[in-house]
């Protein structure tokens, strides 16, 4: 007997659960519900238009500790369909994939494009309806225990199952579908998003990038590479933290103090041994000049300034006092942190659906069954690395296998 299988959503999540549906039991009927005028719109700009597919990391228990929101419960179906998984799923439609140094895996063509026109291709092929400018506006339980949609045209549709991957909740209406349907969300907040800061020194340093920073706000501590820009803050270092402390920064109003270790490799000890150092083997060098490895030398004149250092100081008179208040300045400088910026396109979501609203074992809803979930609709979401997108393929793969069954 067919089903009608109705997807809403054209994103990434959308796409490989509608693929893995049709391919798995050709004779469903599966349609793709895109509300914009292009599908995978967020899968094109994603990793600055290269698309970081998913993580070079194959352990389930590893790989879900990168989810501030959804690790537990993503345990079990990264045991079922992990960055592995992808990889050879990918390799089998033609797509083959790079792993970077730091573990980010990337198409070897680093194009977007290669995994959109996969996806179109493999759609096509396995005979998915796809309906862009399609929105839902609502949706009721038919008599028959399916699904009766309703689009912005005034169109109706009936599917046998219906699986919703729209996205993030940018505000909570986006989660309307599944809040008619029973479920509950919980709030939508943003994550992942950069650091503004009023700090003249630090603006005009616009474009220095430093490999290892630490970085803590609210009790959380991330560390990796930072790049200061003519606002604020970037980098990985500060979008990670942004992920981990997305409701604690949010219920702050995103004015908070950010604590920065410029040296995090090196303890205050040696630090001040090395400045000490300097001042008994250089003692004609000016401090100014004469940064410390791997301190690009702008930013080290800066911080030198900022701890109340004259420019044309030399070593040989740098009283202790001074190099104290320097070690203070690497090591425990506080920022005044007033507001975040998102890439409104790759903006990514803290909050969504209850995670315990839904079983993961077939991302079935356990309040109104024939209701499915996956992709960033749910309270999942992840730092950066190709996390977010592991998660859209997981949950999808594992919606297809229950839906087609």
């Amino acid at each position: 007997m067919t089903k009608h299988i109705v997807i809403v959503g054209g994103g990434a999540a959308g796409f490989f659960a509608a693929i893995n549906c049709a391919e798995k039991n050709p004779g469903n009927n599966v349609a793709i519900l895109e509300q914009g005028p292009e599908f995978l719109a967020k899968v094109r700009v994603s990793g600055g238009g290269r698309c970081n597919v998913t993580h070079n990391c194959f352990d389930a228990r590893e790989f879900a500790t990168r989810y501030p929101r959804g690790a537990k419960e993503l345990i079990g179906p990264f045991e079922r369909f992990s960055a592995r998984e992808t990889i050879e799923w990918f390799l089998k439609r033609g797509v083959r994939l790079n792993a970077q140094c730091d573990g980010c895996i990337f198409p070897l063509t680093d194009k977007s494009q290669t995994i959109i026109d996969c996806f179109l291709g493999a759609a096509q092929n396995a005979g998915v309806t796809m309906r862009t400018n399609s929105g839902v506006e609502s949706v009721a339980r038919g008599a028959d225990g399916g699904f009766d949609l309703v689009l912005a045209t005034g169109e109706t549709i009936h599917c046998d199952k219906l699986l919703l991957a729209t996205g993030g909740c940018r505000a909570a209406a986006a989660g309307q579908l599944a809040v008619s349907l029973g479920h509950t969300l919980e709030e939508p907040v943003p994550s992942l998003f950069t650091f503004d800061l009023d700090v003249p020194w630090l603006n005009a340093l616009a474009g220095i990038v430093v490999e290892n920073v630490e970085a803590a706000a609210e009790n959380f501590t991330e560390r990796g590479t930072l790049l200061i820009t003519h606002t604020g803050l970037s980098g990985p270092v500060i979008l990670r933290l942004s992920a981990w402390g997305a409701r604690a920064l949010h219920a702050c109003d995103y004015k908070f103090r950010l604590r920065i270790n410029w040296l995090p490799q090196l303890s205050e000890e040696e630090i001040a041994t090395e400045l000490q150092w300097r001042r008994s083997q250089q003692p004609a060098r000016l401090v100014v000049n004469t940064p410390l490895a791997p301190l690009p030398a702008r930013l080290w004149e800066s911080l030198v300034v900022v701890a109340g250092i004259k420019r044309d100081t030399r070593w040989a008179v740098l009283p202790r006092a001074a190099m104290h208040g320097l070690t203070q300045q690497l090591t425990r400088m506080e920022l005044a942190v007033t507001g975040k910026c998102t890439n409104k396109d790759e903006f990514v979501t803290c909050g969504g659906v209850r995670l315990r609203e839904v079983n993961f074992r077939t991302m079935e809803s356990r309040i109104c069954p024939g209701l499915f979930f996956a992709g960033e609709l749910l309270d999942i979401d992840a730092i950066t690395g190709g996390f977010n997108f592991q998660a859209a393929w997981t949950t999808g793969w594992i919606a297809a296998q229950a839906m087609s069954a």
